[in-house]
Protein backbone atom coordinates (compact mmCIF):
# COMPACT_ATOMS: atom_id res chain seq x y z
CA UNK A 1 0.00 0.00 0.00
CA UNK A 2 1.12 3.81 -0.79
CA UNK A 3 2.61 5.00 2.48
CA UNK A 4 0.69 7.07 4.58
CA UNK A 5 1.74 11.16 5.52
CA UNK A 6 4.76 11.33 6.82
CA UNK A 7 3.44 14.38 8.67
CA UNK A 8 0.94 12.60 11.07
CA UNK A 9 2.82 9.70 10.86
CA UNK A 10 5.73 11.85 12.92
CA UNK A 11 3.22 12.96 15.37
CA UNK A 12 3.89 11.55 19.05
CA UNK A 13 1.11 10.86 21.30
CA UNK A 14 0.56 13.04 24.31
CA UNK A 15 2.74 11.71 27.22
CA UNK A 16 -0.16 13.36 29.55
CA UNK A 17 -3.40 11.03 28.06
CA UNK A 18 -0.63 8.21 27.41
CA UNK A 19 -0.25 8.01 31.15
CA UNK A 20 -3.55 8.75 31.94
CA UNK A 21 -5.08 5.84 29.59
CA UNK A 22 -2.16 3.62 31.28
CA UNK A 23 -3.56 4.52 34.66
CA UNK A 24 -7.41 3.84 34.53
CA UNK A 25 -6.28 0.72 32.38
CA UNK A 26 -4.56 -0.70 35.46
CA UNK A 27 -7.57 0.60 37.95
CA UNK A 28 -9.98 -1.64 35.55
CA UNK A 29 -7.77 -4.38 35.80
CA UNK A 30 -8.24 -3.90 39.89
CA UNK A 31 -4.97 -1.93 40.69
CA UNK A 32 -5.40 0.26 43.66
CA UNK A 33 -4.12 3.81 41.34
CA UNK A 34 -4.03 7.19 42.49
CA UNK A 35 -3.83 9.86 39.41
CA UNK A 36 -1.95 12.95 39.64
CA UNK A 37 -1.48 12.89 35.60
CA UNK A 38 -4.72 14.46 33.74
CA UNK A 39 -4.61 18.46 34.03
CA UNK A 40 -8.44 19.17 34.77
CA UNK A 41 -10.03 20.71 37.95
CA UNK A 42 -11.49 17.89 40.44
CA UNK A 43 -14.49 20.54 40.94
CA UNK A 44 -17.69 20.16 39.54
CA UNK A 45 -18.96 22.08 37.02
CA UNK A 46 -20.76 25.17 38.64
CA UNK A 47 -24.17 24.99 39.00
CA UNK A 48 -25.37 28.20 36.95
CA UNK A 49 -23.42 27.15 34.41
CA UNK A 50 -25.07 23.42 34.49
CA UNK A 51 -28.84 25.27 34.44
CA UNK A 52 -27.34 26.60 31.32
CA UNK A 53 -26.61 24.00 29.27
CA UNK A 54 -29.66 22.18 30.46
CA UNK A 55 -31.94 25.64 29.27
CA UNK A 56 -30.58 25.37 25.64
CA UNK A 57 -31.51 21.72 25.16
CA UNK A 58 -34.74 22.15 26.66
CA UNK A 59 -35.28 25.80 24.65
CA UNK A 60 -34.27 23.63 21.14
CA UNK A 61 -30.80 26.02 21.04
CA UNK A 62 -29.01 22.98 19.33
CA UNK A 63 -28.70 24.27 15.55
CA UNK A 64 -25.63 25.18 13.82
CA UNK A 65 -23.75 28.47 15.40
CA UNK A 66 -21.77 30.85 13.13
CA UNK A 67 -18.06 28.89 12.80
CA UNK A 68 -16.27 31.43 15.09
CA UNK A 69 -18.80 31.24 17.56
CA UNK A 70 -22.27 32.69 18.33
CA UNK A 71 -22.61 36.80 18.27
CA UNK A 72 -23.55 36.78 21.99
CA UNK A 73 -20.85 34.37 23.11
CA UNK A 74 -18.44 36.62 21.58
CA UNK A 75 -19.38 39.41 23.40
CA UNK A 76 -19.77 37.94 26.66
CA UNK A 77 -15.37 36.68 25.90
CA UNK A 78 -15.11 40.70 24.97
CA UNK A 79 -16.33 41.83 28.43
CA UNK A 80 -14.33 38.74 30.56
CA UNK A 81 -10.92 40.33 28.63
CA UNK A 82 -12.30 43.52 29.44
CA UNK A 83 -12.63 43.17 32.99
CA UNK A 84 -10.10 40.47 33.88
CA UNK A 85 -7.58 41.64 31.31
CA UNK A 86 -7.89 45.47 30.39
CA UNK A 87 -8.20 44.24 27.04
CA UNK A 88 -10.37 46.40 24.30
CA UNK A 89 -11.67 43.75 21.66
CA UNK A 90 -14.60 43.81 18.97
CA UNK A 91 -16.86 40.30 18.94
CA UNK A 92 -15.07 40.15 15.22
CA UNK A 93 -11.99 39.65 16.77
CA UNK A 94 -12.71 36.36 18.58
CA UNK A 95 -12.92 32.99 17.77
CA UNK A 96 -14.36 30.44 19.43
CA UNK A 97 -13.15 27.26 18.83
CA UNK A 98 -13.38 23.03 20.29
CA UNK A 99 -11.36 23.57 23.42
CA UNK A 100 -7.62 26.45 23.62
CA UNK A 101 -5.90 23.59 22.30
CA UNK A 102 -7.80 23.09 19.22
CA UNK A 103 -7.18 27.29 19.60
CA UNK A 104 -3.27 26.59 19.44
CA UNK A 105 -3.90 24.31 16.68
CA UNK A 106 -6.05 27.04 14.47
CA UNK A 107 -3.59 29.46 15.48
CA UNK A 108 -0.50 28.07 14.10
CA UNK A 109 -1.95 27.22 10.99
CA UNK A 110 -3.53 30.99 10.54
CA UNK A 111 0.87 31.86 11.00
CA UNK A 112 2.35 29.07 9.67
CA UNK A 113 4.30 28.33 6.25
CA UNK A 114 6.52 25.82 5.46
CA UNK A 115 9.55 25.94 7.14
CA UNK A 116 8.76 29.03 9.47
CA UNK A 117 10.47 28.63 13.24
CA UNK A 118 8.24 29.39 16.43
CA UNK A 119 10.39 29.55 19.47
CA UNK A 120 8.85 27.61 22.16
CA UNK A 121 10.72 28.22 25.75
CA UNK A 122 11.10 24.89 27.60
CA UNK A 123 9.84 23.21 29.64
CA UNK A 124 6.73 23.63 27.28
CA UNK A 125 3.08 22.08 27.16
CA UNK A 126 3.51 18.80 24.75
CA UNK A 127 0.80 19.87 22.34
CA UNK A 128 2.40 23.13 21.28
CA UNK A 129 5.80 20.85 20.01
CA UNK A 130 3.35 18.98 18.36
CA UNK A 131 1.19 21.41 16.60
CA UNK A 132 3.98 23.93 15.32
CA UNK A 133 5.51 20.68 13.24
CA UNK A 134 1.91 19.73 12.59
CA UNK A 135 0.95 22.99 10.82
CA UNK A 136 4.64 22.91 9.11
CA UNK A 137 6.76 24.98 10.82
CA UNK A 138 9.86 23.98 13.27
CA UNK A 139 10.09 24.11 16.61
CA UNK A 140 13.20 26.04 18.17
CA UNK A 141 13.56 25.42 21.54
CA UNK A 142 15.02 27.49 24.06
CA UNK A 143 15.86 26.25 27.80
CA UNK A 144 14.62 28.10 30.97
CA UNK A 145 16.26 25.99 33.88
CA UNK A 146 15.10 25.54 37.45
CA UNK A 147 17.77 28.26 38.39
CA UNK A 148 15.79 30.91 36.42
CA UNK A 149 12.28 29.58 37.64
CA UNK A 150 11.55 27.90 34.25
CA UNK A 151 11.37 31.59 32.74
CA UNK A 152 13.53 32.42 29.80
CA UNK A 153 15.19 36.05 29.40
CA UNK A 154 14.22 38.75 26.63
CA UNK A 155 18.19 37.79 26.11
CA UNK A 156 17.83 34.20 25.38
CA UNK A 157 14.97 34.76 22.86
CA UNK A 158 16.97 37.69 20.95
CA UNK A 159 19.65 34.85 20.70
CA UNK A 160 17.20 32.32 19.14
CA UNK A 161 15.24 34.20 16.69
CA UNK A 162 16.38 33.56 13.02
CA UNK A 163 15.57 35.32 9.57
CA UNK A 164 12.79 32.19 9.55
CA UNK A 165 11.73 33.16 13.04
CA UNK A 166 7.72 34.00 12.63
CA UNK A 167 6.31 33.62 16.38
CA UNK A 168 6.70 33.05 20.21
CA UNK A 169 4.62 30.48 21.72
CA UNK A 170 3.90 31.51 25.31
CA UNK A 171 2.62 29.89 27.87
CA UNK A 172 1.23 32.14 31.26
CA UNK A 173 0.73 30.95 33.94
CA UNK A 174 2.97 27.81 32.32
CA UNK A 175 1.64 24.19 31.96
CA UNK A 176 3.82 22.30 33.09
CA UNK A 177 5.84 24.73 35.62
CA UNK A 178 3.42 26.50 37.28
CA UNK A 179 5.53 29.94 36.49
CA UNK A 180 4.31 33.62 36.06
CA UNK A 181 5.95 36.07 34.34
CA UNK A 182 5.90 39.18 35.47
CA UNK A 183 4.96 42.48 33.57
CA UNK A 184 8.90 44.05 33.68
CA UNK A 185 9.84 40.48 32.49
CA UNK A 186 7.29 40.67 29.56
CA UNK A 187 7.53 44.23 28.53
CA UNK A 188 11.20 42.77 27.79
CA UNK A 189 10.09 39.90 25.82
CA UNK A 190 7.74 42.53 24.02
CA UNK A 191 10.68 44.66 22.64
CA UNK A 192 11.91 41.88 21.00
CA UNK A 193 9.02 41.00 19.21
CA UNK A 194 8.78 44.07 18.19
CA UNK A 195 12.02 44.34 16.97
CA UNK A 196 12.31 41.17 14.72
CA UNK A 197 8.50 41.41 14.13
CA UNK A 198 7.67 38.83 15.68
CA UNK A 199 4.13 37.40 16.54
CA UNK A 200 3.22 35.97 19.87
CA UNK A 201 0.69 33.13 20.53
CA UNK A 202 -0.30 33.79 24.45
CA UNK A 203 -1.33 31.14 25.96
CA UNK A 204 -3.16 32.10 29.28
CA UNK A 205 -5.57 29.22 30.13
CA UNK A 206 -4.67 29.51 33.62
CA UNK A 207 -4.58 33.52 34.38
CA UNK A 208 -7.29 33.26 37.11
CA UNK A 209 -5.07 30.72 39.36
CA UNK A 210 -2.59 32.53 40.27
CA UNK A 211 -1.35 32.84 44.14
CA UNK A 212 0.59 34.75 46.57
CA UNK A 213 -1.14 37.61 45.42
CA UNK A 214 1.01 37.80 42.32
CA UNK A 215 -0.36 40.29 39.81
CA UNK A 216 -1.44 38.50 36.03
CA UNK A 217 -0.47 40.69 33.34
CA UNK A 218 -1.95 39.50 29.42
CA UNK A 219 1.02 39.98 26.95
CA UNK A 220 -1.99 41.49 24.68
CA UNK A 221 -2.08 44.60 27.42
CA UNK A 222 1.27 45.61 27.36
CA UNK A 223 1.05 47.92 24.63
CA UNK A 224 -1.53 48.73 20.88
CA UNK A 225 1.51 46.88 19.20
CA UNK A 226 1.85 44.22 21.23
CA UNK A 227 -2.17 43.56 20.92
CA UNK A 228 -1.61 44.20 17.29
CA UNK A 229 0.98 40.67 16.90
CA UNK A 230 -0.79 38.76 19.47
CA UNK A 231 -2.90 35.86 19.63
CA UNK A 232 -4.12 35.50 22.91
CA UNK A 233 -5.93 31.77 23.47
CA UNK A 234 -8.33 31.11 26.92
CA UNK A 235 -10.98 29.53 27.35
CA UNK A 236 -13.35 28.09 30.28
CA UNK A 237 -12.18 24.56 30.96
CA UNK A 238 -9.42 25.33 33.85
CA UNK A 239 -11.13 28.69 35.34
CA UNK A 240 -15.10 27.28 34.97
CA UNK A 241 -14.23 23.57 35.91
CA UNK A 242 -15.27 22.60 32.01
CA UNK A 243 -13.13 20.99 30.23
CA UNK A 244 -15.37 18.32 28.81
CA UNK A 245 -17.41 21.54 27.39
CA UNK A 246 -15.02 21.71 24.80
CA UNK A 247 -15.11 25.86 24.34
CA UNK A 248 -12.05 27.91 23.87
CA UNK A 249 -11.29 30.75 21.99
CA UNK A 250 -8.68 33.64 20.56
CA UNK A 251 -8.39 37.11 20.76
CA UNK A 252 -6.47 39.14 18.19
CA UNK A 253 -6.77 41.23 15.03
CA UNK A 254 -9.26 41.14 12.99
CA UNK A 255 -7.29 39.96 9.85
CA UNK A 256 -6.24 36.97 11.64
CA UNK A 257 -9.28 36.32 13.30
CA UNK A 258 -11.11 36.09 10.02
CA UNK A 259 -8.30 33.84 8.97
CA UNK A 260 -9.09 31.41 11.73
CA UNK A 261 -12.90 31.66 11.27
CA UNK A 262 -12.53 30.77 7.61
CA UNK A 263 -10.23 27.42 8.52
CA UNK A 264 -12.80 26.36 11.15
CA UNK A 265 -15.69 26.89 8.61
CA UNK A 266 -14.22 24.35 6.69
CA UNK A 267 -12.48 22.14 8.77
CA UNK A 268 -14.62 21.49 12.62
CA UNK A 269 -17.01 24.56 12.03
CA UNK A 270 -18.30 25.65 15.44
CA UNK A 271 -18.02 24.03 18.80
CA UNK A 272 -21.08 22.67 20.55
CA UNK A 273 -23.93 24.80 20.34
CA UNK A 274 -24.99 24.00 23.42
CA UNK A 275 -21.50 24.18 25.09
CA UNK A 276 -21.46 27.65 23.86
CA UNK A 277 -24.49 28.80 25.83
CA UNK A 278 -23.05 27.19 28.61
CA UNK A 279 -19.94 28.73 28.58
CA UNK A 280 -21.86 32.35 28.13
CA UNK A 281 -23.25 32.46 31.37
CA UNK A 282 -19.59 31.29 32.61
CA UNK A 283 -18.16 34.08 31.38
CA UNK A 284 -21.18 36.24 32.33
CA UNK A 285 -22.85 35.22 35.46
CA UNK A 286 -22.01 34.88 38.93
CA UNK A 287 -17.63 34.68 39.20
CA UNK A 288 -17.30 33.51 43.09
CA UNK A 289 -16.89 29.82 42.48
CA UNK A 290 -13.94 30.75 40.50
CA UNK A 291 -12.26 32.33 43.52
CA UNK A 292 -13.00 29.59 45.71
CA UNK A 293 -11.77 26.97 43.25
CA UNK A 294 -7.95 29.74 43.24
CA UNK A 295 -8.30 29.31 46.89
CA UNK A 296 -8.41 25.63 47.64
CA UNK A 297 -5.76 24.86 44.94
CA UNK A 298 -3.15 27.34 46.60
CA UNK A 299 -3.92 25.35 49.36
CA UNK A 300 -3.19 22.50 47.93
CA UNK A 301 0.11 23.85 46.10
CA UNK A 302 1.12 24.68 49.65
CA UNK A 303 0.81 21.22 50.96
CA UNK A 304 2.07 19.17 48.13
CA UNK A 305 5.02 21.76 47.76
CA UNK A 306 5.91 21.13 51.69
CA UNK A 307 5.74 17.38 51.50
CA UNK A 308 7.39 16.76 48.13
CA UNK A 309 10.70 18.61 49.47
CA UNK A 310 10.60 16.75 53.15
CA UNK A 311 11.18 13.72 50.83
CA UNK A 312 14.93 12.57 50.32
CA UNK A 313 16.18 12.48 46.45
CA UNK A 314 13.70 15.17 45.20
CA UNK A 315 12.54 18.25 45.39
CA UNK A 316 10.55 21.36 43.47
CA UNK A 317 9.98 24.89 43.50
CA UNK A 318 7.04 26.55 44.28
CA UNK A 319 4.87 27.68 41.25
CA UNK A 320 3.14 30.85 41.16
CA UNK A 321 -0.34 29.30 39.26
CA UNK A 322 -1.83 26.62 37.89
CA UNK A 323 -2.03 23.94 39.57
CA UNK A 324 0.99 21.69 38.90
CA UNK A 325 4.65 21.09 40.12
CA UNK A 326 7.69 20.00 38.26
CA UNK A 327 9.28 17.66 40.48
CA UNK A 328 12.94 17.12 39.94
CA UNK A 329 14.17 13.28 40.07
CA UNK A 330 18.21 13.96 39.10
CA UNK A 331 18.70 12.87 42.30
CA UNK A 332 17.73 9.59 41.31
CA UNK A 333 18.91 8.85 37.99
CA UNK A 334 21.17 5.99 37.81
CA UNK A 335 19.69 4.28 40.92
CA UNK A 336 17.75 1.43 41.47
CA UNK A 337 14.31 1.93 42.86
CA UNK A 338 11.99 -1.37 42.88
CA UNK A 339 13.72 -3.58 40.80
CA UNK A 340 13.74 -0.40 37.83
CA UNK A 341 16.58 1.13 36.97
CA UNK A 342 16.18 5.01 36.66
CA UNK A 343 17.68 6.42 33.55
CA UNK A 344 15.30 9.54 33.50
CA UNK A 345 11.54 11.14 34.44
CA UNK A 346 10.27 8.39 32.27
CA UNK A 347 11.42 5.29 33.90
CA UNK A 348 10.55 7.24 37.10
CA UNK A 349 7.07 7.49 36.38
CA UNK A 350 6.23 3.85 34.72
CA UNK A 351 8.03 2.58 37.91
CA UNK A 352 6.50 4.51 40.59
CA UNK A 353 2.95 3.79 38.54
CA UNK A 354 3.29 -0.40 38.51
CA UNK A 355 4.76 -0.63 41.57
CA UNK A 356 4.37 2.40 43.69
CA UNK A 357 0.46 2.78 42.45
CA UNK A 358 0.94 6.66 41.70
CA UNK A 359 0.22 8.14 38.33
CA UNK A 360 2.04 11.35 36.72
CA UNK A 361 3.61 12.77 33.97
CA UNK A 362 6.72 11.89 32.26
CA UNK A 363 8.27 15.77 31.58
CA UNK A 364 10.62 14.25 28.55
CA UNK A 365 7.62 15.78 26.73
CA UNK A 366 7.39 18.78 28.03
CA UNK A 367 11.44 19.11 27.17
CA UNK A 368 12.14 18.44 30.42
CA UNK A 369 13.45 14.22 30.73
CA UNK A 370 14.71 14.70 34.66
CA UNK A 371 11.35 15.80 36.00
CA UNK A 372 8.09 14.65 36.44
CA UNK A 373 4.71 16.59 36.26
CA UNK A 374 2.38 16.45 39.77
CA UNK A 375 -1.18 18.10 39.22
CA UNK A 376 -2.79 19.31 42.58
CA UNK A 377 -6.16 19.25 40.87
CA UNK A 378 -7.11 16.32 43.56
CA UNK A 379 -8.27 16.34 46.87
CA UNK A 380 -5.92 16.87 49.54
CA UNK A 381 -6.61 13.39 51.06
CA UNK A 382 -5.39 11.78 47.29
CA UNK A 383 -2.49 14.30 48.10
CA UNK A 384 -1.20 13.03 51.10
CA UNK A 385 -1.59 9.56 49.97
CA UNK A 386 0.38 10.42 46.98
CA UNK A 387 2.98 11.67 49.07
CA UNK A 388 3.01 8.43 51.60
CA UNK A 389 3.59 6.29 48.60
CA UNK A 390 6.12 8.15 47.03
CA UNK A 391 7.93 8.17 49.87
CA UNK A 392 7.79 4.57 50.20
CA UNK A 393 8.36 3.76 46.71
CA UNK A 394 11.84 5.92 47.07
CA UNK A 395 12.64 4.33 50.29
CA UNK A 396 12.90 1.32 47.91
CA UNK A 397 16.55 2.80 46.61
CA UNK A 398 18.28 -0.50 46.19
CA UNK A 399 21.73 -0.22 47.27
Amino acid sequence: MKPLSKAASEVRASTTLAIDSLAKKLKSEGADIIGFGAGEPDFQTPDNIRAAGIKAIEKGLTKYTPAAGTESLRKAVCKRLKEDCGLEYDPSEIVVASGAKHNVFVSLVALTNPGDEIILPSPYWVTYYEAVKMAGGVPVIVDADEKAGFKITARQLEDAVSDKTKALILNNPSNPTGMLYSRKELEAIAEVCKKHDLYVISDEIYYKLVYDGKEFVSFASLSEDARERTIVINGVSKTYAMTGWRIGYTASNKQLAKIMGNYLSHSTSAPSTISQYAAEEALLGDQSSVEEMRKVFEKRRNHIVARVNAIDGVSCIVPDGAFYIMMNVEKLVGKTIAGTYIKDGDDFAMALLEKGGVAVVPCSGFGAPNYVRWTYAASMEDIDEGMNRLEKFIKGIEK
